[in-house]
């Protein structure tokens, strides 16, 4: 059996990555895990959202269909089940019970209670569901750490029906899907290019199967760790900071020929009012006693910020935030390509 990338860090402890003993599995059936287990402190994303389980989508939501022709879209309890269960034939793991997020519900009747005023409707009479959902599920048999941060394995995607044309005949559906790390002391995700696909198209559940384990198969897990841990080592000072939030706020108002000239920020100015205040208040990655701040947690500030962003936007900006990170590491090395950000 070709071993894939991810496979290969399976049977190697490179020093970054820890393989929790007994857990890990060969090519387990998938079981989803009770959903009575707390695994979160906090939410992986706020902004408008709520928590929701996954009988919940399966057994009270209806499933939106193309009206031109009333073929089924692939609902979302479909989007995470797929996923769950390609995911850990990949890994030859168990992944923990998916942690859900919902907004924007879309509530409707069935035709009996056409007439009926609201006071009198009848739950079964009710139908709903979500314009747009967000979920991770962690694979808690390959965990990091950095700066004394646990990092664990993390998959997960966004489903937004407001992307799709629902008023013509069907056709490919779009999906975001990544794999990544979440930090288990902030519950911030950290996601990089390689391990998230914004827009993943998909005609039928196997073909959106095997897009997820394409996916998969090509995360390069090691890379993303060593920049991470990178970004322990390099500090920046108050000094640096303060321009970089200058900057970061001229960013969104320059001219659009010079923007162009300018490595992409997703992150608004909203996003850098809240990275301002945690740099002094937030209790895991303010700056230290000497006033600087090492770029990890810089990079944990900005994904923190990130949680406020709704779900059609959220990943975009994780990943962002990453790559952004990353430049900034470059340009204290001395880098050209980010030292506008920080002159």
């Amino acid at each position: 059996m070709e071993i894939t990338p991810v496979a290969q860090l399976n049977r190697q402890n490179n020093g970054n990555i820890y393989f929790n003993e007994g857990q890990q599995q060969t090519a387990p059936d998938l079981e989803l895990p009770s959903e009575n287990k707390v695994y979160k402190k906090n939410p992986f994303i706020e902004a408008n959202t709520k928590s929701v389980s996954l009988s919940h989508l399966k057994e009270d939501c209806v499933i939106p269909v193309f009206s031109k022709d009333n073929e089924i879209t692939i609902s979302h309890s479909q989007f995470i089940e797929t996923a769950l269960a390609s995911v850990s034939n990949v890994l030859g793991t168990s992944l923990s019970k998916p942690d859900i997020r919902i907004s924007h519900q879309i509530k409707g009747r069935t035709p009996d209670a056409l007439q009926l005023p609201i006071s009198e409707l009848q739950d079964h009479q009710k139908t709903t569901y979500y314009e747009r959902m967000a979920w991770i599920a962690r694979i808690p048999s390959i965990t990091s750490n950095i700066d004394g941060n646990k990092l664990e394995l993390t998959i997960g995607g966004v489903r937004a029906y407001n992307q799709e044309n629902l008023y013509s005949k069907k056709s490919p559906e779009k999906f975001k899907f990544f794999i990544g790390f979440q930090n288990m002391v902030c519950c911030n995700l950290c996601i990089s290019t390689d391990g998230f696909s914004s827009e993943m198209k998909a005609e039928n559940v196997e073909v959106l199967k095997n897009n997820i384990i394409e996916l998969v198969e090509g995360y390069n897990i090691d890379q993303q760790l060593t920049y991470m841990t990178q970004f322990e080592k390099q500090k920046m000072s108050e000094s640096q900071f303060a321009k970089l939030i200058g900057r970061a706020k001229l960013f969104q108002y320059l001219p659009k020929a010079e923007k162009a000239k300018l490595p992409e920020l997703l992150l608004t100015d909203s996003h850098f009012n809240t990275i301002a205040k945690d740099f002094y208040e937030d209790e895991s990655f303010c700056r230290n006693k000497d006033g600087d701040i090492s770029l990890w947690n810089l990079y944990n500030l900005f994904t923190g910020a990130n949680k406020s962003s709704y779900i059609d936007t959220f990943l975009e900006r994780n990943e962002n935030a990453f790559t952004f990170a990353e430049g900034l590491s470059k340009a204290i090395e001395g880098d050209n390509s980010y030292s506008w950000f920080l002159s």
